[in-house]
């Protein structure tokens, strides 16, 4: 059956899973670095368990125009991982990566959304597998630029039945040199079975 997940409203689960996002923004914002050879500054991330009604919200209202990707993950956790961004982080992360004359969604824009997703990502799992010492593995990445409420339709159907929350951490990356800002949402969604395991893993008993 799992933990109920609304039982992560507990300040110490809550301060542990704050620390995974810490730890996997400073790789990601590492591994971003690293792949575009700029520097790269990173704000303390922010986690948040909001009810699902209040994050389209977050996202600049359920009718904005968004960029989402999706991610499962198996192994001894399973679940799934969906990065967003508003329209203009998106573009201003393609742009770091290689710089155009135009500003267009068009397929280079959707194939380096992919490929840095799936880096930014990557890392995040990295992080949660070295500090768990659990096995996860990640799949390609699914893109898809819709409205807020459509693309969040993901989590909501996932965990609809189980909970009305659902864990955000709120990443934002700039660029030093031309001072470009990137801001991002993680929705970490592992499936109900694999919280206990999880934090079980982490020393936290429930």
């Amino acid at each position: 059956m799992g933990i109920e997940f609304d039982k992560i409203n507990n300040g110490i689960i809550l301060d542990v899973l704050r620390e995974i996002g810490n730890i996997g923004a400073g790789n990601a914002a590492t591994s971003l670095a690293t792949m575009i050879n700029k520097k790269i500054d990173m704000k303390v991330p922010v986690v948040k368990l909001l009810d699902f009604d209040e994050v389209p919200e977050l996202l600049g209202g359920p009718e904005n125009v968004v960029c989402g990707i999706f991610f499962k993950f198996e192994g001894d956790i399973n679940g799934s991982i969906m990065f967003v961004l508003d329209q203009p982080s998106a573009i201003n992360l393609v742009d770091l990566l290689m710089p155009r004359d135009n500003s267009e969604f068009d397929e280079f824009t959707t194939s380096a959304l992919k490929e840095i997703g799936n880096i930014l990502a990557g890392s995040y799992i990295a992080s949660l597998s070295g500090l768990t010492n659990l096995n996860i593995k990640i799949s390609v990445p699914a893109l898809a630029i819709d409205m807020a409420g459509a693309i969040l339709s993901v989590p909501a159907i996932h965990f609809g039945q189980m909970s009305d929350s659902v864990l955000i951490i709120q990443n934002e990356f700039i660029e030093t040199l031309e001072a470009k800002s990137v801001d991002g949402y993680f929705f970490l969604i592992p499936d109900m079975d694999s919280y206990e395991v999880l934090l079980g893993s982490l020393g936290v008993t429930l």
